[in-house]
């Protein structure tokens, strides 16, 4: 009486696209859902006030946090010693000297002849704006004639914003300077009882690290053995890297700008070095100051100070970064970018010099929780 219906056969090539399509649009999903959690943990850490309350627990154990970064980045030096058959409290010794040397040497060396340099530069900014001066008269008489047009409005709005610019610096720089010094004064102490500790630390630091291993359950301690390894190497690498980068762009830049003649050259390769930690927008910003004052004191003066940045650039770039800081990060330059851009617009400057290895960090937890666990592969069903 019923007719059987043949069933139709099944286009397992259709099904396999839309399946795969299914799982890519899964994944773009699980992503997707990271970074919203990222922001989401960025915006209520800056709305909670999160870091202003870090930063006041910092200032208070400033000298044991203060120990503990130097006991970090000195511990590798120690281990070399040790691998040359050198007992750890000598090595712990000849290194915890070596790096006083260092610093002593920077105080006596740099310090006194930075703040001259700085004197002398606010003692000439009247004389700066006056050649700008009459430079840039010259310059809109000649348009003037040149064009047949009237550039007075313009040269008079440019000399009254230089003049602010010349009272704001006048002003500003000894509140600065004055700030500076109080500052450093008042952290004296702290940093004095940082390298006491410090150096207490790096006796024992490896002992710090199965310390606080031991408080976590032993179903926990083998995984967070290995995370904590590869959190420490990968950020001990990125910050000597940085430190050593910021040294050579210094000294470059130094070099460069006496060489070009702008007044203060060391404080404004100071500048270069402490703006070079943000990635791609650091050189920009340390190049802007630089080429204000060369200018305002002379056009060779500002195009010397421009080809000294470019060749430190070009250094940085070609030698510095590839040969001292290589992949340390592995991080896509868009990643960094898009970073820098968050950080920045939450946290100010701040953000975007701890952006790159925050997210660095990120990346390795994450990394390591989808080894575990494989939380891509529960959520896309291709579990292996």
């Amino acid at each position: 009486m019923f007719r059987r219906r043949k069933d139709k056969e099944v286009d397992i090539g259709s099904l396999n696209d839309i399946l795969c399509t299914g799982k890519r649009i899964v994944r773009i999903f699980y992503i997707m859902t990271i970074i919203a959690l990222v922001l989401l943990g960025t915006y209520l850490v800056k709305e909670w006030h999160a870091l202003s309350f870090v930063g006041e627990f910092l200032a208070v154990i400033s000298p044991i946090f203060i120990g503990l970064v130097i006991a970090w980045l000195l511990d590798p030096l120690v281990k070399i010693l040790q691998g040359k058959k050198v007992p750890r409290i000598l090595a712990c010794i000849l290194v915890y000297l070596l790096f006083i040397m260092l610093l002593f040497l920077v105080v006596i060396l740099l310090i006194p002849a930075m703040g001259a340099q700085v004197r002398d530069f606010i003692g000439n900014i009247p004389g700066l704006i006056d050649d700008f001066k009459v430079f840039f008269n010259g310059l809109i008489q000649d348009l003037n004639h040149t064009f047949n047009y009237d550039f007075n409005t313009l040269k008079d709005h440019l000399y009254h914003t230089v003049e602010n610019f010349g009272v704001n610096m006048t002003t500003r720089i000894p509140d600065m300077a004055i700030g500076v010094v109080s500052s450093v004064v008042s952290g004296g102490v702290s940093f004095f009882l940082g390298l006491m500790i410090g150096f207490y630390m790096l006796f024992d630091f490896d002992k710090l690290n199965h310390a606080f291993i031991s408080i976590l359950p032993n179903r926990w301690r083998y995984g967070a053995t290995e995370l904590f390894v590869r959190l420490n190497d990968s950020l001990r690498s990125y910050v000597q890297g940085v430190l050593l980068v910021m040294s050579l762009v210094f000294i470059t830049q130094a070099i460069g700008l006496t060489l070009s003649g702008i007044q203060a050259p060391l404080v404004f390769a100071f500048f270069c070095a402490l703006t070079d930690i943000i990635p791609y927008f650091g050189p920009y910003i340390g190049a802007i100051p630089i080429l204000i004052v060369g200018f305002m004191m002379d056009p060779f003066v500002g195009i010397c100070c421009v080809i000294s940045i470019i060749v430190v650039q070009l250094l940085e770039n070609n030698f510095y970064q590839p040969l001292i800081m290589g992949h340390t990060m592995k991080l896509h330059p868009v990643t960094i970018m898009l970073g820098l851009l968050i950080f920045q617009h939450f946290f100010g400057i701040i953000g975007m010099i701890v952006a790159t290895p925050v997210i660095a960090a990120g990346k390795i937890i994450l990394t390591f929780i989808n080894e575990k666990i494989d939380v891509i592969g529960m959520v896309t069903g291709e579990e292996e």
